[in-house]
């Protein structure tokens, strides 16, 4: 049973056709348009595209936003003006096809449950460190989606009461404090505070290339630059104690963590482990979580769309 499944993203669309394996047969991808209609538009023939001549009768669609529990209105997504957005009755119309609408972090937990570092687990947390912080949760190998249908937004967890302000309108969310763009500023808070010492790397490349960017923080951090690699501590230290706290809530096998810090390996994984231990109840008379980098990087909303639609549509397993 092929179905199709499409990732919305801020600047791309990613589309493919996608097996029972989670294998990718055919690959498209655009830019993302300036408007809601062009949005849904383009999206539509992508899926006419994918499935032209081939035995679709399902897309499943990933984007940013909070989806209601039907998995068929956008109650609201933040890059794109979609409020109260029937999407997936719009696009049945536009394809003929059944349509099922999914959030992006969702999609990308599910795939990498299904056919990535979670495989022959039952119970997984991914948390997504780019932009923001994405959550995904599969308890008992079902997608945890609420009663609203939007649940586990992880990086909203109160990390520090009164912290800093988070786009969300709340103040200290962990998604402020352990994203990729909390990287950037850690960063420039060392290359601010330590020009002489810690942070004369960070600061003799921000005064090169006008700006700190995650790759170039990155590749300080693989040189073994001490002020890049501070940095990067902070902010796994701030996901390793959140994830002490999903512990005692969810007690999941394995944490998943994905997105472009996650490029980093094990420097990343490391100080997020003794974080967690610190802070997980009971540590050292309970089992804990094991942690393991993403696979399917950018394939994942994809991969996972499409395999939600299936199961959820045609009841696939």
């Amino acid at each position: 049973m092929l179905a199709v499944g499409i990732d919305i993203g801020g600047t791309k669309i990613a589309g493919g056709l996608v097996d029972e394996e989670g294998r990718i047969l055919a690959q498209v991808r655009v830019d993302t348009p300036l408007t809601v209609p062009a949005i849904e538009a383009a999206v539509a023939q992508m899926i006419a595209h994918l499935s032209t001549d081939r035995d679709v009768r399902v897309a499943g669609v990933a984007a940013a936003g909070f989806i209601d529990r039907d998995r068929s209105t956008v109650y609201f997504a933040p890059n794109i003006a979609w409020r109260d957005e029937p999407l997936r009755a719009r696009l049945e119309s536009l394809t003929g096809l059944d349509v099922a609408i999914e959030n992006d972090a969702n999609a990308a937990g599910w795939a990498e449950y299904r056919f990535g570092a979670g495989e022959g687990r039952r119970d997984v947390v991914m948390l997504t460190l780019g932009t923001g912080v994405g959550g995904a949760i599969v308890a008992g190998g079902e997608l945890y989606r609420g009663g609203h249908g939007i649940g586990a937004e992880l990086g909203h967890i109160r990390l520090v009461p009164g912290g800093r302000l988070c786009g969300c309108g709340q103040q200290g969310c962990l998604e402020v404090y352990g994203s990729g763009r909390a990287l950037g500023r850690e960063a420039a808070e060392i290359a601010d505070t330590a020009p002489e010492g810690l942070g004369r790397a960070l600061a003799e490349a921000r005064a090169e290339k006008g700006k700190l960017t995650g790759a170039m923080i990155s590749g300080l951090v693989l040189a073994g630059d001490p002020g890049a690699e501070e940095a990067l501590r902070r902010i796994a230290v701030a996901v390793g104690q959140a994830c002490g706290s999903f512990t005692a809530i969810l007690d999941p096998e394995l944490f998943i963590i994905g997105g472009g810090v996650s490029q980093l390996g094990e420097r990343v994984l490391a100080p997020m482990r003794e974080a967690y231990l610190a802070a997980t109840p009971a540590a050292g008379s309970r089992p804990v979580a094991d942690f393991a980098i993403a696979r399917m990087v950018n394939d994942a909303g994809v991969i996972g769309a499409a395999d939600l639609a299936r199961r959820d549509i045609l009841g696939g397993a």
